[in-house]
């Protein structure tokens, strides 16, 4: 059997090998866009101090400054970690999907476990500069995505996030069909956007993916 990195990939040889199709309209991306979420005072307030920050140096940080001074921090306002469900970062991930066993390093997760990952959600890949980074971030997070699929018996949909630099797009697999989202940025009042869409999974995960 053929083992792939995830840094292996782009979405066409994603697309050729495992049967995968990208679609432009997805009702899940939609819900998962116009969830009706909402932001307190803290969280409001939280948010701006970390967008200051990064419109000061988000620019010139390197991938691990970015994720520590305004990813991570910006992911934990949102509460996700609780008994049952965790934001995990650099962790291995693999598995069976197709012909192929696919491995490789995810830049963050939400999964079931709080001391370790166990069933993935969400997978996200943070890229300072496309054309540093081997690969490509979409089908890099994309193939992530697709052994938590597996993982998880193909029952649901998974969710996923690739970031270059300031600029975020959320993606949606469900069976073989993927969506992604327009660009969100960071540095603007989208900020908001994004922040309401990731607070928006730790409801996914608990009312729709673990019942």
């Amino acid at each position: 059997m053929p083992k792939a990195n995830f840094k292996d990939w782009t979405l066409t040889t994603l697309e050729d090998a495992l049967n995968l199709k990208q679609i432009w309209e997805s009702d899940v991306l939609a819900q998962w866009e116009h969830a009706d979420i909402e932001i307190n005072e803290f969280e409001k307030n939280n948010l701006l101090h970390l967008q200051k920050s990064l419109i000061r140096g988000g620019r010139v940080w390197n991938e691990v400054e970015l994720e520590n001074k305004f990813i991570s921090p910006l992911i934990m306002t949102a509460g996700i970690d609780d008994e049952e469900i965790g934001y995990f970062l650099e962790r291995p991930l693999f598995g069976i999907v197709g012909d192929y066993e696919l491995s490789g390093i995810v830049d963050g997760m939400i999964a079931t476990g709080f001391r370790d990952p166990k069933k993935p959600y969400f997978c996200f890949h943070e890229y300072k500069r496309s054309i540093e980074n081997q690969g490509t971030p979409d089908a890099q997070v994309l193939a992530a995505m697709l052994v938590a699929r597996e993982q998880n018996q193909n029952k649901f949909p998974i969710y996923g996030l690739f970031m270059v630099g300031l600029v975020w797009n959320f993606i949606v697999l469900t069976g073989n069909d993927y969506c992604i989202s327009r660009t969100y940025h960071a540095d603007n009042e989208e900020i908001f956007s994004i922040f309401k869409m990731i607070k928006a999974l730790k409801h996914i995960i608990h009312a729709e993916l673990m019942t």
